[in-house]
């Protein structure tokens, strides 16, 4: 009885091996892959004018393209690839990688890619096209090919009844010399479509709006994340230091309160004046760090 127990058992620990070892082989590749654009990317930081940047930067993208071409891709973290923010839906759905190349100027250009889990399927993209210096409108509905870049460090899964769910996206983006923006994104798929942007929010002047943009001086930081405790995500209300320059957004920065959106029905409701059970890190960093983010527990 046990020799028969062993024969039964033999194929399946000889398949377990392979699969182990073509695991390793996957990671090994994918790790000689992260060392080159690694490299890649600190000579892209080091370059003295943007045309070298973006030249160099052009390199980057294709690399990782191939990179990504690589069965299991999805699974690999690309953690040590510090300038990508690579972020996964909570429910493995896809993931973000987006990043950012600042220039002469103080502009910054943004490049990412969302990648779908196609479990063993070929490799399925949406490469983000950063189209915001066209944008004459930052609150227009837009799909991948015309995005609002920003770098996202956040995602949360939005459902409701049986429609489709769509993801809210929080994203950090370096704007001007003089004031930095955050951007809570709406991403949703229908098919093989990708929509940005959609009327989810209810509150005060928020009728009609697609997306928040948030503005303030870019010697300030903004706290924008998601609070399990409070069940929603929260905000410092930024506000001008001097109601004589309202509008000008280089001279706003938080004014000590905290706003929210709570997610009811499948929509944003925003909460005003809010009273945290944990008070915010003031000490902001120029992105937030996904890693040090608190992360929902649950689908809002």
């Amino acid at each position: 009885m046990i020799m028969k127990n062993l024969k039964l058992l033999f194929p399946l620990f000889i398949v377990l091996l392979g699969f182990n070892v073509k695991a390793q082989q996957t990671s090994g590749k994918l790790d000689v892959f992260q060392d080159s654009l690694i490299k890649i990317s600190t000579a892209t930081t080091n370059a003295l004018s943007d045309n070298e940047k973006l030249e160099i930067n052009g390199k980057f993208v294709k690399l990782l393209v191939e990179a990504l071409k690589t069965p299991n891709s999805f699974a690999y973290p690309f953690d040590s690839l510090k300038n990508v923010s690579v972020i996964k839906s909570p429910d493995q759905a896809f993931r973000t990688l987006t990043w950012y190349i600042q220039l002469e100027n103080g502009s910054y250009r943004y490049y990412g890619t969302i990648q779908m889990n196609t479990k063993n399927g070929p490799l399925k993209l949406y490469p983000l096209i950063d189209q915001t210096d066209n944008m004459n409108d930052p609150n227009v509905i837009t799909n991948n090919q015309k995005w609002f870049g920003a770098r996202y460090y956040e995602i949360i899964p939005v459902t409701s009844g049986n429609r489709l769910p769509y993801y809210v996206l929080l994203g950090w983006k370096g704007n001007t010399q003089a004031t930095t923006k955050k951007v809570i994104e709406i991403l949703s798929f229908d098919k093989d479509n990708v929509t940005l942007g959609a009327p989810v929010f209810d509150g005060k002047e928020l009728k009609g709006k697609n997306r928040v943009i948030f503005e303030y001086a870019k010697s300030n930081a903004m706290m924008l994340k998601t609070d399990v405790k409070a069940g929603m995500i929260v905000f410092d209300h930024l506000a001008s230091f001097d109601p004589e320059v309202k509008g000008k957004f280089e001279f706003y920065g938080s004014d000590g309160t905290f706003d929210g959106f709570k997610i009811i029905g499948g929509r944003l409701k925003l909460q005003e004046e809010l009273t945290l059970n944990n008070d915010p890190d003031s000490n902001d960093e120029l992105y937030a760090d996904p890693k040090k983010n608190v992360k929902p527990v649950r689908k809002f």
